[in-house]
């Protein structure tokens, strides 16, 4: 091999790059990443409520003044903004889910799936605008 052959191999090893990666993280972030993310915290947090309410409840078999003390814990403001979070919680995850039977069994739903997560968003804000008041007003004995 020449010299010559040799110095342009060098050359065209050293412009080959490595494509560039979106800075931060590898996902772009748009709305079926954020989707995703959203209906796996909130089933999440579903679920652990859901735990928690069994094993709270089955205290009325073994010890029901037990099971007045738990309850009586549950009617402070603290508990209260924690229904409202759980509130939000089912709400979010049942529109996302609606949302996800579209994407699923249509066959516009993958087309659209960007602007159902939008309306799943304002259907949520608007639910919780009409929800949020009332209950803060029951919490913070505002009635």
């Amino acid at each position: 091999m020449s010299s010559q052959a040799a110095r342009s191999g060098a050359v065209t090893a050293a412009k080959i790059r490595a494509p560039k990666r979106p800075a931060g993280t590898l996902y772009r972030g748009r709305e079926g990443m954020w989707s995703w993310v959203l209906h796996r915290i909130t089933g999440t947090a579903i679920f652990f409520f859901l735990l928690v309410h069994i094993l709270d409840t089955s205290l009325i078999r073994l010890d029901p003044e037990a099971y007045n003390a738990v309850i009586n814990t549950y009617k402070t403001p603290i508990m209260g903004l924690g229904e409202l979070a759980l509130v939000a919680a089912i709400g979010l995850h049942a529109l996302n889910g609606l949302r996800i039977i579209a994407i699923d069994f249509t066959s516009w739903g993958v087309r659209h799936q960007r602007l159902m997560f939008w309306i799943a968003i304002g259907l949520w804000v608007v639910l919780m605008i009409g929800f949020a008041p009332r209950h803060l007003m029951h919490v913070f004995g505002g009635e």
